[in-house]
């Protein structure tokens, strides 16, 4: 029965239906097949999949990013990121990946931070004489960081299903947030020592960094703001949420003046609307929660390990396998959230711990935004680019490598995503 179920979702995904849709029809047909309840679970479960209180944190970080963007902070972060590094060759490439690290304190979100992030440096990367396959991949590439450095959405769905602590995976990501803007840099160096992209001199002295330390120190803020709010327990995720919507607010209207009162309104509503197309699979997740619940599946999915006598090293491996295929057809939000609860008790039993687990789970499907034939990020960063979806599938492939590479890193070295959390909580 759960076969029949998740062929009627491919079916669908295939002809077209989104995924939401997809998986309700699925969810909907099951329990008629099955016959032994109620369709009016479908109503209840649907409910309860967002009742939950953290998860009101989702739209006002989605929220914040918009407000970066919106209101030319990212830009400001730009500059101050191409003061440091874009001296080098290849210089905006660097501005991408610390911009999208500093970017990640705030939105939580790739595609909000490739959308933000690539329409300032796409455009100007171009204009310097960069060819647009690489512009868009680095920009694409980069853009993974931000989910996984906190805050991060999706760990938030991994928190919120689960009930691991969320302040243990936001620092959970932080070293294999910095490890991945690393190896993209090394990535950069070695594709552009060839290349004869324009090396742009900015002269190093105390006075012009400090007009732009003053330009910029109210949007440095922003991350930290958040970070340490939630971390140390000053206030909950919902309410540092709201504070660093507010003062994102403050800032651009009184001190940047970046933004007006009548745009507002436009501001929020783009907002609402993006948070709408997570939040209703989050109610559909709820149908497949019930039957997985139902059906018993995560007991089921323990024997099965159990008898395979699976140990740890292998487990693991599997498991990356597995969400990064599931990455490449399916979008990351349905993934994690119906299978991280089926796989998490297996993978304690073997000794797993569940926070190294939750940030590996992420990690691989993060990955799984630049591949085909799913791929949210390239299909995003080809329309920002106007650059054929297939070409920038070409060029994207050095950039997901060197991410896995860091993924097999802090699967296997288990102290790269614990080292933070063990120490500070």
């Amino acid at each position: 029965m759960i076969l029949i179920l998740f062929v009627l979702l491919f079916l669908l995904i295939g002809f077209g239906f989104s995924i939401w849709t997809s998986m309700g029809i699925s969810g909907m047909i099951y329990i008629l097949i099955r016959g032994q309840v109620s369709l009016k679970v479908l109503a209840s479960t649907m409910v309860s999949g967002v009742d939950i209180s953290t998860l009101v944190a989702i739209p006002f970080f989605m929220l914040a990013g918009e407000l970066m963007n919106s209101s030319g902070i990212t830009r400001k972060l730009a500059d101050f990121a191409d003061y440091f590094v874009g001296r080098f060759r290849g210089g905006l490439a660097y501005v991408a990946i610390v911009v999208n690290v500093i970017m990640a304190g705030v939105s939580g979100s790739a595609v909000a931070d490739a959308s933000a992030v690539s329409s300032v440096l796409l455009p100007t990367m171009k204009e310097r004489g960069y060819d647009l396959p690489f512009a868009a991949s680095i920009n694409a590439a980069a853009a993974v960081i931000g989910p996984i450095i906190p805050p991060s959405i999706p760990m938030i769905f991994i928190g919120v299903i689960s009930g691991l602590s969320i302040g243990r995976l936001f620092l959970g990501g932080v070293i294999p947030g910095l490890f991945m803007g690393l190896f993209l840099a090394v990535t950069v160096a070695l594709f552009t020592r060839k290349k004869n992209y324009p090396v742009v001199k900015k002269e190093l002295n105390l006075k012009v960094f400090l007009n732009l330390m003053k330009d910029t120190v109210f949007a440095l803020s922003v991350p930290l703001i958040i970070i340490l709010g939630v971390v140390f327990g000053i206030v909950t995720l919902v309410e540092v949420a709201v504070l660093a919507n507010f003062y994102i607010l403050i800032i651009s209207l009184f001190i940047y003046r970046s933004i007006r009162f009548k745009d507002i309104p436009g501001i929020f509503a783009k907002a609402a609307v993006f948070s709408t197309s997570i939040m209703i699979i989050f109610a559909v997740v709820g149908i497949y929660q019930y039957i997985v619940a139902s059906e018993q599946l995560g007991e089921k999915l323990g024997l099965l390990i159990a008898d395979m006598n699976l140990n740890q090293f292998t487990f693991l491996l599997l498991a990356n396998v597995f969400f990064l295929f599931m990455g490449c057809i399916l979008d990351a939000v349905p993934v994690m959230l119906i299978f991280f609860p089926v796989l998490l008790p297996a993978a304690t039993k073997l000794g797993v711990d569940p926070t190294h687990f939750g940030v590996i789970v992420v990690m691989n499907l993060m990955i799984g935004l630049l591949t085909p034939p799913i791929g949210a990020l390239l299909f995003l960063e080809a329309k920002i680019a106007d650059l054929e979806f297939d070409v920038l599938v070409r060029h994207i492939w050095p950039y997901t490598f060197v991410l896995i590479i860091v993924l097999f890193l802090c699967t296997y070295i288990p102290q790269l995503v614990l080292y933070i959390p063990n120490l500070i909580l």
